[in-house]
């Protein structure tokens, strides 16, 4: 089990109990005593959290310092304001974040970012096909906003420190497109994106994303489908490492795990496993999202 987890879309400190005590504490035994949700923006409810044990696998102190939402940003006072946000109806004093944004610094001098970013469902346009080039200027201020507290938090100099940002981007920079059907077969392929909302993360060597270390067909974390004709696997998850963490950990390859996902998702030749128990075709399942694992050496 690991030693930190980062979680989206949690409603409140209870479910995050019951996550433990009905689960977690069942197949693990030692629990996450520190458990740290982040108030955001949503109108739903749902915000990001971050559960953590009292030591590592290996004993050492895990020593919370500090937690820091940065839910109260908005266009304006980021400074990320422009000409294609106002084209989709978006306004100077709205907040940046629809959920939140936290850093969480652990006693090995280690910081966590958190992050949730906006869905690709664009509330007042019936033009579902287009939501992902109509929401693309959300999720470009929110990753812009994200990379200025990193570089705040660091005084300028992220390339030597060690911090990971963690989250469900909501876009991606590459897709295996899925034809045909259970009956009469499935073919991939790997296609490249242009751009994606999470760019300035990414951007001139800003963060590394650990999944490229993977092969590009065993990088994704979410199938999506509309039917048999338009149908992709994509990576919505993602752990970003400073270049100096990344440095330091060369063979830290991340885990994809793809049991929770329902029987109806699709898996690419060699890569199909054995679901949890009681996962059905569409639900029950774990999420529609996988969760993305990476041991890292931080002495």
């Amino acid at each position: 089990m690991p030693d930190i987890i980062c979680l989206q879309e949690v409603e409140n400190l209870s479910a995050l109990q019951s996550f433990e005590y009905g689960y977690l504490f069942k197949m693990a035994g030692a629990g996450y005593m520190r458990k740290i949700p982040g108030r955001g923006n949503d109108g739903r409810g749902i915000d990001v959290a971050v559960m953590t044990r009292d030591e590592t696998a290996d004993g050492d102190e895990i020593k919370f310092v500090s937690l820091q939402s940065h839910a109260q940003y908005t266009y304006e006072s980021a400074g990320v304001f422009n000409r294609e946000l106002k084209e989709i109806g978006e306004l100077p004093h709205e907040r940046v974040f629809r959920r939140v944004a936290g850093d969480r610094s652990q006693g090995w001098r280690q910081a966590d970012f958190a992050v949730c970013c906006s869905s690709q469902i664009h509330g007042s346009c019936q033009e579902w096909y287009r939501g992902q080039e109509l929401t693309m200027p959300i999720r470009l201020a929110e990753a812009r906003t994200v990379r200025r507290i990193v570089e705040d938090k660091f005084q300028g100099k992220t390339a030597n420190k060690r911090w990971l940002i963690c989250g469900d981007m909501n876009d991606y920079r590459e897709k295996i497109t899925v034809a045909g059907d259970r009956h009469s077969g499935y073919s991939y392929a790997h296609v490249r994106e242009e751009k994606a909302g999470f760019d300035p993360l990414v951007s001139d060597g800003f963060s590394v994303n650990l999944a490229e270390r993977l092969e590009p067909m065993d990088r994704w974390t979410l199938y999506h489908s509309r039917g048999p004709q338009e149908q992709h696997l994509c990576q919505l998850d993602y752990i970003l490492a400073s270049p100096s963490l990344a440095e330091r950990n060369p063979k830290a390859s991340p885990s994809i795990i793809r049991n929770g996902q329902p029987w109806r998702t699709p898996f690419p030749p060699g890569q199909e496993v054995e679901r949890y128990p009681r996962i059905g075709w569409d639900r029950p399942k774990a999420s529609d999202h996988c969760p993305v694992a990476v041991t890292l050496n931080m002495t």
